[in-house]
């Protein structure tokens, strides 16, 4: 997996009742870090060649695709239909949308384990005391602006929004909220069986097929370069500082110490702010702001099997147990995230580090039908290493079109090449 060894020893114990159940077994987790998912298949295509393969592997929606086109993953298709009425309950307890994120031309690669949308988390007492009330569902951009404009009138180095620069959650949330994405929409054919199999009469499935399908780039289309220069706006009136590249923890801990009135963030906000030290009700998550549409993105996670295992039989059996409620538990303590099925998301589970408006993590699925996950082709990593260096230009130099040009030029030539 995508992680650290300390972080994939924490895990044995989602281990231990499948272990229990075929003795002789011994399941071993294995961390495998790298600085992008090229560099992780990389090091796993190295082990394979070793004769050292591992079963199965961790993969992110950023991902999936790249490890499927590599023909690394083993399509899950035939296990899924064999073992249909033993996952009747674990389907009908995930939102199709997560399902339909981990396939790739027409086949499934995984069984999502998690997932976060792009929500807005909000401190309670920055908007207190700026005079504003809390956002309501329907809010829209220019709510946003106003609540934004009065928190960071407030002074003493507090910003009403801030964010960092990546594909996930960053001013790219603002962009599906416009109409855009980076890459032209489409689906694969196929994943009938699937949809008809598990979600017959759900209204959520009807327009699934076999996986998302990016096509050619519009990263310099009309509602993107909007969106960044909306950014640029912000940056500009003093309503958000010049953004960090990377990871969300600065971010996280700024917006624990009361610098940040607004910030995108999913339920993996929950359980970092609650370490981080804020105490219950001193902070709150609403739907993204309404632009053009109320669109949201989501990244999930899941566990595949590789082509080259020699114990495909025995990896799935484990991947199954992997999506109990029970291990799914184990895997991610803590509300470190959004678990796919509905049945684990409750007030209880959120009762003692909140947000109180908790059910927007996964409402975010079944209230918006056109919640989709970020754009991820193939050839992902030179796509957010691009991103990365063009909307650091954009944000330096203030021309969100000159930038988003040579993004588009750089996406054109990665998907040729990629």
């Amino acid at each position: 997996m995508f992680a650290d060894q300390s972080s994939a020893d924490k895990l044995s114990k989602a281990a231990a009742t499948f272990e229990a159940a075929h003795p002789g077994v011994k399941v071993k987790f294995t961390g495998t870090s790298g600085t992008d998912w090229n560099d992780f298949f990389s090091k796993l295509l190295t082990q394979i060649a070793a004769g050292n393969a591992p079963d199965i592997a961790s993969v992110a929606t950023e991902g999936l695709q790249l490890f499927a086109a590599k023909g690394l993953a083993e399509p899950l298709d035939d296990y899924v239909k064999r073992d249909a009425s033993e996952l009747k309950s674990y389907f009908a307890d995930v939102h199709p949308a997560l399902v339909e994120a981990m396939m790739y031309q027409g086949h499934l690669y995984e069984l999502p384990t998690d997932f976060n949308a792009g929500n807005m988390f909000y401190s309670t007492s920055l908007l207190e005391s700026a005079g504003v009330g809390q956002p309501a569902a329907d809010w829209n951009k220019d709510d946003f602006y106003n609540i934004a404009k009065k928190v960071s009138a407030g002074g003493g180095n507090t910003v009403g929004y801030d964010w960092v620069v990546r594909l996930w959650g960053s001013w790219t949330s603002w962009m599906y909220a416009n109409g855009g994405n980076l890459l032209t929409e489409g689906k694969w054919d196929g994943g009938d069986w699937l949809w008809n199999t598990f979600y017959p009469n759900d209204p959520a499935a009807a327009h699934r097929k076999g996986g998302w399908r990016w096509g050619d780039p519009t990263a310099n289309s009309a509602p993107v370069i909007e969106s960044l220069d909306y950014m640029i706006q912000l940056q500009k009136e003093g309503l958000s500082p010049k953004p960090d590249i990377g990871g969300g923890n600065t971010l996280q801990g700024l917006f624990a110490s009361n610098k940040i009135g607004t910030a995108i963030g999913g339920g993996f906000w929950a359980g970092g702010l609650h370490n981080a030290g804020m105490a219950q009700g001193s902070f709150d998550v609403q739907y993204f702001p309404k632009w053009r549409t109320q669109r949201h993105l989501f990244g999930a996670g899941g566990y595949g099997i590789f082509k080259s295992s020699k114990n495909k039989d025995l990896a799935w059996e484990f991947v199954k147990t992997l999506v109990s409620a029970k291990n799914l538990d184990l895997l991610f303590p803590g509300n470190v995230t959004t678990f796919p099925r509905r049945s684990m998301m409750t007030a209880e589970r959120y009762a003692a580090n909140g947000p109180k408006n908790w059910h927007v993590f996964y409402d975010t699925l079944t209230q918006f039908d056109n919640t989709a996950p970020i754009p991820a082709p193939p050839y992902y990593n030179a796509m957010a290493i691009a991103l990365n260096k063009r909307t650091t230009e954009a944000m330096s130099s203030g021309n969100a079109k000159s930038a988003l040009d040579g993004l588009q030029s750089d996406l054109e030539t990665a998907a040729k090449t990629g």
